[in-house]
């Protein structure tokens, strides 16, 4: 038995339905709105961040509230979110505090969106497709929990649960990524054209999940989600 082979069987015999899959070229479909269902993700974090990066993909028609990326402690249900109010505007929380960043409204397509975080210094980026906003103040001198709940498609009210349903997501999520540092400029770029990235605690290529609910894995439907 090789090491992947292994390694797949392990997170089985743990979780149940967990598995690990290459999502290359796959998305997420959620295909209810609203909805109860959700994608649980391993992330494997053995220390606290005191710098991350998430990046993601997602595809939808949505005009009401809903949640792209939660990733909840026992402490704190709202350690990270990314979260989009309404067209034209992304929430980005830390710690239960967040900054908003406004950016023109979707023209029915694919949003990339990265955000990071440094403790040190509390600055909160944000880049939509491939492009920086102006950067932030966030949570200066704070740490993020690593025993965590990471949940897609459902903002987490309670630790592992407490959904909202029209805060649920329904559509297309594609190339979740979740790094333990900042990325550079030019590595955000990357990430936006599916371009080699350093290692990730979360990586689309490798990613551990569970399916809970009406969401299906299927290929996408456009070559390039890039420009």
């Amino acid at each position: 038995m090789g090491r992947l082979q292994l390694w797949v069987t392990v997170l089985a015999g743990l979780s149940g339905m967990m598995a690990q899959e290459d999502l290359y070229r796959k998305v997420f479909v959620f295909r209810k709105d609203p909805s109860d269902a959700y994608v649980v993700l391993r992330a494997g974090l053995e220390q606290p961040l005191h710098n991350f990066t998430l990046c993601l993909r997602s595809y939808t028609e949505l005009a009401r509230p809903h949640s792209l990326f939660s990733y909840a402690t026992k402490a704190q249900d709202n350690e990270i979110l990314l979260f989009k109010p309404k067209p034209g505007e992304y929430r980005f929380y830390v710690g239960g505090k967040f900054v908003t960043f406004r950016v023109p409204e979707g023209r029915g397509d694919w949003e990339h969106v990265c955000a990071s975080w440094e403790s040190a210094t509390g600055i909160a980026e944000f880049w939509l497709n491939g492009k920086p906003w102006p950067r932030k103040g966030l949570q200066r001198g704070y740490a993020v929990g690593a025993e965590a709940a990471i949940l897609l498609g459902q903002e987490q009210d309670a630790f592992g649960g407490g959904f909202d349903v029209y805060n649920s997501f329904s559509g297309e999520l594609a190339d979740v990524y979740l790094w333990d540092t900042g990325l550079s400029p030019d590595k955000m770029r990357a990430a936006y054209l599916s371009l080699r990235l350093p290692p990730a605690v979360l990586a689309w290529k490798s990613l551990s999940y569970e399916v809970k609910g009406d969401v299906v894995v299927k290929p996408r439907l456009r070559e390039a989600l890039g420009p």
